[in-house]
């Protein structure tokens, strides 16, 4: 199942304000419904997290613990996911098991 990116500034503004969303201590993710009939994910890292490096690396990470379980996301759905300063030092393993764990919410 393919996955494509979500780019444009007005596709995270809309997931933010009229998305439905689940939280937990290293990330955030909004759902909304799209009508292209695919799945969309979009990955945002503060600065305040860290340097570039830092930042793709956890990009890295999160797209390594969401792209096999591209299953959970339900269809014509685009996905924002928001990385929380605690998520630095976690490898994609233990992200994807909160990944999980959000979804079952």
């Amino acid at each position: 199942m393919k996955i494509e990116s979500v780019k444009e500034n007005v596709t995270f503004r809309r997931a933010y304000h009229k998305g439905r969303a689940v939280h937990s201590k290293i990330m955030s993710i909004y759902l909304i419904k799209n009508r292209l009939g695919k799945k969309r994910l979009g990955i945002t890292v503060s600065k305040k997290i860290g340097k570039s490096v830092v930042r793709n690396r956890i990009r890295r990470i999160i797209r390594a613990a969401v792209y096999p379980n591209a299953f959970l996301l339900p269809e014509n759905t685009d996905a924002v996911i928001v990385a929380r300063s605690s998520i630095k030092d976690l490898k994609s393993t233990e992200v994807e098991r909160v990944f999980k764990s959000l979804f079952e919410k």
